[in-house]
């Protein structure tokens, strides 16, 4: 029963993001791995207020915007490939998550 790894990548820099999504790319097609992905989701536009003072007063500055980009990946089996990937160190702007799954054979 093979074991599928799914990456979930984050980061407010879609420019680095793609650059190490297209290196995991290129390292699994070096060792003839398949991916399933990368799957794009629609950019999370965020909105943080920031006041102007901790205590009294309630003003505040325009709030602090920003983008948030997502990109999934799917390996089926390979189970080290999978984990030198998700082991290993990524620019500080990019967040890496991973889920593992056990896939069952139906009879």
């Amino acid at each position: 029963m093979p074991f599928v790894t799914t990456l979930t990548l984050t980061s407010g820099d879609r420019h680095l993001l793609d650059d190490v999504v297209d290196q995991i790319k290129e390292a699994a097609a070096r060792k003839g791995v398949e991916l399933k992905g990368p799957h794009p989701h629609p950019p999370e536009d965020m909105h943080v207020p920031q006041l102007k003072a901790l205590v009294g007063e309630h003003a505040q500055f325009d709030a602090w915007n920003y983008t948030v980009y997502e990109r999934t990946i799917e390996i089926v089996g390979h189970d080290e490939f999978a984990r030198s990937v998700a082991g290993r160190e990524f620019p500080d702007g990019v967040h890496v998550s991973a889920e593992v799954e056990q896939q069952r054979q139906t009879t």
